[in-house]
């Protein structure tokens, strides 16, 4: 028992260091259910690919359209975020639609200290002619 107690002992300063290491300031940190469920809206507007690249936004515009929902979030292989899943149409669940939109679409806007939304310069009607996102392969 001695020994096993030396052990645990050992492991336990060996690990302070890098549990410390690992420690990191939160406070620009984002988590994913705080962007799950939320709202995606267009601009009424659409944006040529010049000022959506320069464009930023701290918060909801009021000429947004609300257009649908934040279903999922999209990672390669690597971790890299590479798109939402989008719940787009449709009124009450009934006929609405999954797609996928790439990040290079999407700016993420606060809308508080917890809850996050999405805009997109695309149009609702352009995303309800995108190709559906077949759900089952996600199960």
């Amino acid at each position: 028992m001695t020994r096993f107690s030396s052990i645990a002992l050992a492991m336990t300063l060996a690990a302070g260091p890098a549990l410390a290491e690992m420690h990191m300031d939160t406070a620009d940190l984002i988590r994913s259910r705080d962007i799950t469920g939320g709202d995606i809206y267009s601009m009424s507007t659409p944006m040529d690919e010049a000022s959506w690249d320069s464009w930023d936004m701290n918060a909801v515009g009021s000429d947004w359209n609300d257009i649908g929902e934040i279903e999922d979030l999209v990672l390669d292989q690597s971790g890299q975020l590479i798109g939402v899943v989008a719940e787009v149409g449709g009124f009450f669940d009934i006929g609405d639609k999954h797609v996928m939109i790439p990040m290079e679409d999407v700016r993420l806007t606060a809308v508080d200290d917890q809850t996050y939304v999405l805009v997109t310069r695309m149009s609702e009607e352009q995303l309800e002619t995108m190709e559906g996102v077949d759900e089952a392969w996600w199960n």
